[in-house]
């Protein structure tokens, strides 16, 4: 998270529902280190994934880390997986102020270019 050209973390834990768990990965000291660094940790909506769970996107809520909500979409019809990451962020009690995609265009590509 270091390196200047990351901005988020996608699979934060790696986790497939029903085929494995997620990677041992502190995920304390990832949500730290995103906050040290300015990254955001996303929230795939995939419904095999939906990483980062509920638990650790609260905890990245009260970290002060930023989310990215996305459908991991490999076609146009899994587009409606949104929901699936909206709903977890919703269990997360995450705010869109919380969500770095819900903000204006123009804010988005500010907090992109931020260093």
């Amino acid at each position: 998270m270091r390196q200047p050209n990351v901005d988020i973390i996608a699979h934060p834990t790696g986790r497939l529902l029903g085929k494995r768990p997620g990677y041992a990965v502190d995920i304390e000291e990832v949500i730290r280190e995103a906050r040290n660094t300015s990254t955001a940790l996303e929230i795939n909506s995939y419904p095999a994934r939906l990483d980062l769970s509920d638990e650790h996107a609260r905890a990245a809520r009260d970290a002060g880390v930023l989310v990215c909500i996305d459908t991991d979409s490999h076609g146009i019809d899994e587009l409606t997986n949104m929901d699936y990451g909206v709903w977890n962020a919703r269990r997360a009690w995450l705010e869109p102020e919380n969500v770095l995609n819900t903000r204006p265009l123009k804010d988005l590509l500010a907090w992109l270019n931020r260093v």
